[in-house]
């Protein structure tokens, strides 16, 4: 399929282990296909988390086992960490999460639902290399599609460990109108995530945006 972007990711085999390959078996009894799938699974719940790039699945498994009554929607394109997600959804019989296998970008561009109270993106590709920033995920079209899906006052979170990237996160706020500042977070985070750790270890600042929308 032609895409109307520049994919923000390059898919590579990478390892996969043996438990991760026979989860992904399973994954079509957890997936969502389409906006119209989210909205009807989100009406037998109290509110609906998008977590875009969900990684080893750490956080989303967090909070899905910590909020019962959320759903939670994880985008990931990486097949290790999407059979990671599969096995601990079984293992502990999570019933609040489905998975969404592609870019979160063919999902939005979808007719919009208002649909999301929140939305997480927890340090996405940073694609350092100054002829690569062209393909970030955190745009200003990405933050125009994502809005149209997300309910009033809801919140985006977003985290990077390269300053560079912050800077453009930053401007971008800054520049648009579609969400300002919120003290308040929408979701309460146990640990850092592998990637962000990998930062600290690193000796990078990790960066934290956090924007309401605005109707």
């Amino acid at each position: 399929m032609q895409l109307k972007f520049l994919p923000s990711f390059v898919k590579r085999k990478g390892r996969i282990t043996k438990k991760q390959t026979h989860s992904l078996s399973s994954l079509s009894e957890f997936s969502v296909k389409s906006i119209q799938e989210v909205e009807d699974f989100s009406k037998h719940f109290d509110k609906c988390y998008l977590e875009i790039g969900f990684g080893n699945a750490e956080n989303i498994i967090f909070q899905a086992i910590n909020n019962p009554s959320y759903l939670f929607i994880g985008s990931e394109v990486y097949m290790s960490g999407i059979g990671t997600l599969v096995s601990s959804i079984k293992e502990n019989n999570i019933n609040n999460i489905k998975i969404f296998s592609d870019d979160i970008r063919i999902l939005l561009d979808q007719s919009p639902k208002i649909v999301f109270d929140s939305v997480i993106i927890i340090c996405p590709d940073p694609w350092p290399k100054e002829k690569h920033h062209k393909r970030r995920l955190i745009n200003k079209s990405f933050l125009e599609m994502v809005h149209d899906f997300m309910k009033d006052d809801s919140n985006i979170y977003i985290s990077t460990d390269w300053e560079n990237y912050a800077e453009s996160i930053s401007e971008l706020f800054v520049k648009n109108k579609l969400f300002k500042p919120s003290s308040n977070k929408s979701f309460q985070k146990d640990s850092l995530s592998k990637f962000e750790r990998r930062g600290k270890d690193e000796g990078r600042e990790l960066f934290e945006f956090n924007y309401k929308k605005v109707s």
